[in-house]
């Protein structure tokens, strides 16, 4: 069809479609001595049109893991805690893989996903009318082919809201009040897990929203407020927290990958494990053992998450060691060779990260959004939006 002079006109006038908007990437570097901004850019929220800064809360997903471990550690110190007593004790009944009912599972297993456990298809999210010794006796959660701690790596979600019971019956709180009386408020973090205690009102007006790939939204489009309810509601869409009694579902603050916080609370809390020594948040053999590889891959004793290999190839209790030199291992998408521990964070189109050198102390947090399902690194199992982001990075 031929287009006539006012269409063709038009057509000229009207330009190239908009170019889509420039997804948000943040990377902060620390040592122990202080923190940089390396990269800002992209929108926080597109609605809007306000760019993301280091200042602003992200949900960090698994990085979220070590952060719930290090609650486990503060009360491991004082006493509350056995990290090899069985779960149980704890939880005020027994919990046993049903395939392999004569061993105990301990909170080291869980910890370093070798507890038995399995996510299926997202079992891992229990709502609020429901209770965690419910989930778990769904036959779908468990390993028939593996015994809790017979040195089988597993990486799964399900392990950390059985964590976060463990952690709610020993004191009584619920989880993200207990995380920001043990972690968050020592350490003068403005964060908090899925938008609970620990979160100021300016905090959570800063919150950047998750897109996917594909331009939709996929989590935390706040619009400038506190979510009215904060958890997986009951089946009949009610939120009352207020009878909830700590200890029976775990799985309710995300303990998982549910913290909300910015890049530069992030880098802090990285100097505070880098240089622990130092300021001893952790007793020395608390954090010895927090990151202690109890786990390294042989070529054929353990899965990473939805069962891919190389990307994670040393494990210690909630913390991984990158730039293994074992064969089939991918794990150094900064290409150096340098050991460096922490933790990856993978959701909603999210790619996260927090490593560290524990002989320099130097680190980064970084986060990238919108990423494209299928990315893949040309050094590493990581993808090529991470590896690109690091090698801005100064070394």
């Amino acid at each position: 069809m031929l287009l006539t002079a006012p269409l063709l006109m038009a057509t000229a006038l009207a330009g190239p479609p908009p170019a889509a908007p420039q997804p948000a990437a943040v990377a902060v570097s620390f040592d122990r001595k202080g923190t940089r901004t390396v990269v800002a850019e992209g929108m926080a929220d597109r609605e809007t049109g306000r760019k993301v800064t280091a200042d602003d809360p992200v949900r960090i997903a698994s990085i979220s893991k070590l952060v719930t471990a290090m609650g486990v550690m503060r009360l491991v110190d004082q006493g509350k805690l056995d990290l090899d007593r069985d779960v149980s004790d704890y939880l005020g009944w027994k919990l046993r893989h049903p395939g392999f009912p004569d061993k105990p599972i301990t909170l080291a297993m869980l910890l370093s996903h070798q507890s038995g456990l399995l996510d299926g298809p997202d079992l891992y999210i229990i709502p609020l009318d429901m209770t965690l010794r419910e989930r778990l006796s769904d036959p779908r959660v468990w390993d028939a082919a593996h015994a809790p701690g017979s040195g089988w790596f597993h990486y799964t979600n399900l392990n950390f809201p059985v964590v976060a019971s463990v952690m709610e019956r020993a004191t009584g709180e619920r989880f993200d009040r207990l995380m920001a009386r043990l972690v968050l408020g020592p350490l003068r973090l403005d964060a908090c897990f899925n938008w609970g205690d620990g979160c100021s009102p300016a905090m959570i007006k800063r919150a950047v929203v998750l897109y996917r790939s594909t331009g939709e939204v996929a989590k935390d489009d706040l619009q400038g407020r506190r979510p009215d309810c904060l958890v997986v509601p009951a089946a009949d869409s009610s939120c009352d927290l207020a009878s909830y009694r700590p200890g029976d579902n775990g799985a309710l603050f995300s303990p998982q990958g549910g913290l909300r916080i910015s890049m530069k609370g992030l880098a802090r809390l990285g100097q505070t494990i880098s240089g622990n020594a130092a300021n001893g948040f952790l007793s020395q053999p608390s954090y010895s053992r927090m990151f202690k590889p109890v786990w390294t891959f042989d070529g054929a004793n353990g899965l990473g998450e939805d069962g891919e290999s190389g990307f994670f190839c040393a494990y210690g209790l909630a913390a991984q060691r990158l730039a293994n030199r074992q064969e089939g291992c991918r794990d150094d998408p900064f290409g150096d060779g340098v050991m460096r521990f922490g933790h990856s964070g993978d959701a909603y189109g999210l790619k996260a990260g927090l490593w560290f050198d524990p002989w320099t102390g130097r680190g980064v947090a970084y986060f990238t959004s919108a990423v494209p399902d299928g990315d893949k690194g040309a050094r590493s199992a990581f993808t090529s939006r991470e590896e690109s982001l690091i090698d801005r990075l100064p070394r």
